[in-house]
């Protein structure tokens, strides 16, 4: 029986049950259409152990009938689906990637200028040259933190590019007048990965390599802060932030200064262990009159590129952790995490309201999780223990309560 690809081009279903024969032993052959999302389903078992090498032989040869094949489970035998070949993937201009770069980096030293403790004089700033004499102020922070976001999609672009797979130079995002500068930055997968080891090699790679540089930035940042006590009383109308802890950054000032900060007056009834317990998920009670690091914008940044990091690790959807955790678990055991995550965002909300706005993102957008073309094709243990290894970072990274306010 010959069909008509998507393509124009005549196929003939014995054409392409010979290619399949070379690497699938065929149980049985069904043709479907629109509506079940393949033009033949074969279902049996891959003749060798090596599925990814088959998918790939099998995939080169109906190259010259525009088709291409989906390697999937069903209980205990594997399908191959033979589908349309997409269209290849259309890159936009990159002059787009170069503008939003510059007006990033143009937003973040604004913010990073803002932290500067030269005060800006008002009437320098009534002038261009003054204003822009003002922003130079943060390049230390801007060449900190945007060297941590484009390590982190750069890991992701060349691992992608890497594996044959179409992804884009990294979109950032400016956002002045905001705490960072910026929203980050993502790069877009212009195709579905092809098994699920592509998948947790691309996730992984961004926050690995974005902590190779994240990590020394807020060491470097710590050693350039200094030590100061926090205002027992506030003035009406006087603010105060305080940046949040996980657990790493508990640690890196601890091995900086020595001391557990903010340090308060005293832990009251509690035990020191239970009293960091509960300020690192609640941040209270707010240690006024006590000790903390006067924060220098290097370490701002690097406090920044771990939260972004933990962000992109939350186990739930098209986030790094969710892809993660689909190659780990699967997506039946994933999506059964989902409610969890849902969960705990919504349970933290009361103590940052940041992450109901986070928790109806991952409503809206988490339920997804990405579909490899090759499914059968596993993860080995190297990438394994890599996805655990991803996992604790994020426990030790994650920031329950980000940002602390009082008036």
């Amino acid at each position: 029986m010959d069909q008509k690809n998507a393509s124009g081009i005549t196929i003939s279903i014995d054409d392409i049950t010979h290619q399949v024969k070379k690497v699938f032993a065929i149980r049985s052959i069904t043709s479907g259409g629109t509506k079940e999302g393949y033009r033949v389903r074969y279902a049996g078992r891959l003749k060798a152990d090596d599925s990814e090498a088959a998918y790939d032989q099998l995939a080169h040869a109906l190259l010259p009938f525009r088709l291409m094949p989906l390697f999937r489970k069903a209980d205990d035998e594997h399908l191959v689906l033979i589908t349309d070949k997409r269209p290849e993937p259309k890159f936009g201009p990159i002059w787009v990637n170069i503008v939003l770069f510059i007006l990033t980096i143009l937003s973040v030293m604004f913010t990073g200028a803002q932290f500067s403790a030269v005060e800006p004089d008002p009437q320098a700033l009534a002038s261009l040259g003054g204003i822009l004499q003002f922003i130079l102020q943060g390049w230390p922070f801007a060449v900190s933190l945007l060297g941590i976001l484009l390590a982190h999609e750069l890991g992701h672009y060349i691992v992608g590019r890497s594996r044959g797979e179409k992804v884009t130079l990294p979109y950032f995002i400016p956002f002045p007048f905001s705490a960072f500068g910026t929203m980050g930055a993502f790069i877009n997968m212009k195709e579905v990965p092809k098994n699920k080891k592509h998948l947790v090699d691309i996730g992984i790679a961004g926050p690995l390599i974005g902590l190779l540089v994240a990590i020394p930035v807020l060491l470097i940042g710590l050693n350039l802060s200094s030590l100061g006590p926090l205002e027992a009383e506030l003035p009406e109308g006087y603010v105060v932030f305080l940046e949040g802890n996980s657990i790493f950054y508990l640690f890196a000032k601890y091995i900086t200064f020595g001391e557990l900060l903010p340090q308060p007056v005293s832990y009251g009834d509690l035990s020191p262990f239970l009293y960091w317990v509960r300020y690192l998920f609640t941040g209270s009670p707010v240690p006024l009159g006590g000790l903390d690091v006067h924060i220098h914008p290097v370490a701002w940044a690097g406090w920044a590129g771990l939260f972004v990091t933990a962000i992109n690790l939350i186990p739930a959807g098209q986030l790094d952790g969710g892809h993660i955790l689909y190659v780990l678990l699967g997506k039946n055991k994933a999506k059964r995490t989902f409610p969890f995550v849902l969960g705990a965002l919504g349970v933290m909300g009361f103590f940052w309201q940041g992450w109901w706005l986070w928790a109806a993102l991952v409503f809206l957008f988490g339920q997804r999780y990405a579909e490899p073309l090759d499914q059968i094709t596993t993860v080995d243990r190297k990438r394994k223990i890599l996805g655990l290894i991803a996992l604790v970072i994020f426990i030790l990274i994650f920031i329950p309560v980000p940002l602390v306010i009082v008036q």
